[in-house]
């Protein structure tokens, strides 16, 4: 059973940093591929980054030159370096894997979240 636990998330002002990270365990037998997605009040989940098992990297416009995805397949984690942080970053970030080690349409495995709060 995949299990992912994230973590790293707070509130920060708006131009601050913060670093999630996600735990992941349980079996595999491939690198697989791996993502963060958030929802804000109101809204629809959305894709923010993602990292497929041969490390290429997808951002959403919203995010990109501001966070950095990455992953340490030695220790089963993923890590979202969030820079300069607008209030409209706010929202509810889940950690997200595939089956597959390309990215796919929808995840096989979400974590239970960790909450960003942007403060103006």
């Amino acid at each position: 059973q995949v299990q992912l636990v994230e973590s790293g998330g707070g509130l920060v002002q708006a131009g601050g940093s913060l670093r999630l990270s996600c735990a992941a365990s349980g079996s595999t037998f491939v690198i697989n591929a791996m993502g963060w997605y958030r929802q804000a009040p109101g809204k629809e989940r959305e894709l923010v980054a993602t990292i497929s098992g041969g490390g290429s990297t997808y951002y959403a416009d919203s995010v990109k030159g501001r966070f950095t995805i990455s992953r340490d397949n030695t220790k089963n984690m993923l890590a979202l370096q969030m820079n300069n942080l607008k209030p409209e970053d706010t929202a509810m970030y889940y950690c997200a894997k595939w089956r597959s080690v390309v990215v796919r349409t929808t995840p096989d495995y979400w974590g239970q979240g960790t909450q960003v709060t942007v403060s103006s």
